[in-house]
């Protein structure tokens, strides 16, 4: 054969351009909004930083231990790609008397978001629709268009409940996925026995995948309810450590569903994240000891900021009341954006986060009470004095 002569690309010979070659699907997804707002932190001298969506404490001593200990005995290589056995059976159990399910799948995940793009990219096609409640986590809307499925975000405003006339009129024949958050990233919402039945109705009516995001779950300031056991053989159950225990970096976490959903995940893990990380799931080992680590006094301090957050910007914010997590979304006062009112937060050393990085509106904003009692303080003031500045 004769070697071509043509250039494979449409640039001329010596002026390769990386830029060139990024794909569509890359550039159709923006920057995290959420991340731009950590670049500004790093920027700041002693900024007012409530846009992290991270616990404000440690790891607890106990896992740590239990993670070193598991480094220096050599558990530092793959696992199974599904997780170790000794902490896939006790999970598996526990989802079955939380949930009445009989025998689910059960993965070990490098923490939750990856159960959301693995559940995804097992289940959906391209065309396929996926419905959640705007605001949402903001995975939610971009993850299915990297599968070239179509995100369908049904309004909650005002009141960031979930509203099963909306969902059922997003509802079409493509529609194949429904997503819940509770409590919710960024409201702080849970939601109800009553609002999760109807939603369970709903997907049982039009055959839809129900995907709970319950990485929330152990911070709620009330009893947590699941749509899970509503729906044994179409939901995928998500939960992790990450907050819970302070895990953030240690990426840990873990899906349930239907056996055929969580084998197409695993596999696809395989090809994607291999496993979680190893050191990670033998310290979660620790957790299966009842009374090894209580999270109550945490859970208890976050209720307390939550209503410090509320008593102190309600005389100049409409502000949701949280039932769960550690968000609140209040509405940002006047006739501003939330771009316009971040913009000039963080011109007073306030960080948050505007409400379009959530929403298809930007009206509220994000804002995280996990963080000091003084950083809290100084952020309540700093808010209410912008507040006043812009009623003029």
């Amino acid at each position: 054969m004769t070697p071509s002569t043509t250039c494979p690309s449409t640039q001329p010979p010596g002026t390769f351009n990386p830029a060139g070659l990024i794909s569509q699907r890359a550039l159709e997804i923006d920057a995290s909004g959420i991340r731009k707002v950590f670049d500004l932190a790093a920027k700041l001298k002693d900024p007012i930083n409530l846009s992290i969506g991270q616990p404000d404490f440690d790891v607890p001593e106990p896992i740590k231990e239990r993670a070193i200990a598991a480094i220096r005995a050599g558990k530092n290589r793959y696992t199974p790609t599904q997780g170790i056995g000794e902490l896939i059976e006790p999970l598996r159990r526990a989802v079955c008397a939380d949930t009445g399910w009989r025998d689910p799948g059960v993965l070990i995940l490098s923490g939750t978001s990856a159960g959301i793009m693995l559940g995804m990219f097992a289940t959906l096609n391209p065309g396929d629709e996926v419905i959640f409640l705007d605001p949402y986590f903001v995975m939610y809307k971009h993850l299915p268009r990297l599968i070239g499925a179509v995100p369908v975000p049904v309004n909650s405003y005002p009141d960031f409940r979930l509203h099963p006339e909306r969902i059922e009129a997003a509802i079409t024949p493509r529609t194949k996925m429904l997503i819940l958050c509770s409590p919710n990233n960024p409201t702080g919402i849970a939601l109800t026995p009553a609002e999760l039945q109807a939603a369970a109705d709903i997907a049982k009516k039009h055959n839809l995948l129900v995907l709970s995001d319950e990485i929330y779950d152990a911070f709620c300031y009330q009893k947590h309810h699941s749509i899970a056991a509503l729906l044994p053989e179409q939901c995928i159950l998500l939960k992790g450590y990450s907050k819970t225990y302070a895990m953030t970096g240690w990426r840990l976490g873990y899906a349930a569903g239907p056996k055929a959903i969580i084998e197409q995940m695993t596999k696809l893990q395989q090809y994607t994240f291999v496993c979680a990380p190893a050191p990670a799931q033998y310290a979660a080992l620790e957790l299966l000891h009842a009374g090894s680590v209580d999270m109550t006094s945490h859970v208890d301090d976050y209720r307390r900021k939550r209503d410090r957050i509320i008593s102190g910007l309600s005389a100049h914010f409409s502000i949701n009341h949280p039932d769960g997590a550690f968000y609140a979304f209040p509405k940002v006062p006047g006739s501003l954006t939330a771009t316009e009112f971040v913009n000039r937060a963080v011109a007073n050393n306030v960080l948050v986060i505007p409400g379009n990085v959530f929403s298809g509106q930007d009206t509220h904003f994000r804002l995280s009470y996990a963080a000091s009692d003084h950083t809290i303080e100084r952020g309540i003031t700093a808010l209410n004095a912008l507040a006043e500045e812009i009623a003029g």
